[in-house]
């Protein structure tokens, strides 16, 4: 059997992706602040499903990420769906500080201790480290300036790792899951963003990349086209352009 743990489960991507691979017959690990929510979405797959209660800001992330490993007794796949963001045109100071401890910050632990796991363990098939990052990494927006940065970093970071693992023969694959707007908690739920769309639409793509194992997956294919057109634009340009989102 098959074991991934979800960072991030407690509502949308997170917890709908969590139970879809337990439905799948995967030994799932869960993790995020709320308790209730993640005994919630156990009940759901008792036997499947173990949670450990990860606030991946906190001095102990990384001590209880690998109390959920021994949980579910080994991992194979680690996907990262934790995260904030907000529109911060004033660069409040609060909103900085908390969206990088998130999103950079915690991020980069967890990242770093699913690497070191995978190091550290002897694997005849190789480990996986997938995050939810954003096609908002492409280039920096204005009014959302440290969530937009913060997944630039997480794209790097991933970069980072995958040269470090050939350096160092890890035998790991990474895989940067780059959505465009989804309903979620994360976006103010009564507000039209382009080319919105569902859970229910975006999780089961976001699946099949974790399971294909895809380096890079831009979150659908009208979000790839804009994606690629944003990456074509000069920052000379880009300045002008105004993303009142």
């Amino acid at each position: 059997m098959k074991k991934i743990i979800v960072i991030g489960a407690s509502s949308g991507l997170g917890a709908r992706i969590a139970t879809d691979f337990a439905r799948l017959g995967f030994r799932v690990g869960i993790a995020a602040r709320r308790e209730d929510r993640l005994k919630d979405i156990k009940a759901l797959y008792p036997e499947r499903i173990a949670y450990q209660t990860i606030d991946v800001t906190t001095h102990d992330a990384v001590e209880r990420f690998y109390n959920l490993i021994e949980l579910i007794d080994g991992m194979d796949i680690l996907l990262f769906a934790s995260g904030i963001g907000f529109q911060d045109p004033e660069l409040k100071d609060s909103t900085l500080t908390d969206t990088l401890q998130t999103n950079v910050v915690g991020f980069a632990r967890i990242i770093a201790a699913a690497y070191k796991y995978f190091r550290d363990t002897a694997n005849l098939h190789p480990g996986q480290i997938a995050a939810i990052t954003s096609v908002a990494g492409t280039k920096g927006i204005g009014v959302a300036a440290a969530y937009s940065s913060s997944k630039r970093f997480q794209q790097m970071f991933i970069n980072s790792l995958e040269q470090l693992a050939y350096r160092q023969q890890v035998n790991v694959k990474f895989t940067d899951i780059r959505p465009g707007f989804v309903r979620t908690p994360i976006l103010n739920n009564d507000k039209d963003y382009p080319m919105i769309m569902s859970v229910d639409y975006a999780a089961p793509l976001i699946e099949k990349a974790i399971l294909k194992r895809k380096r890079v997956a831009v979150i659908d294919s009208r979000w790839l086209i804009v994606n690629t057109l944003w990456r074509m634009i000069p920052q000379c340009l880009w300045k002008h352009i105004s993303l009142g989102l």
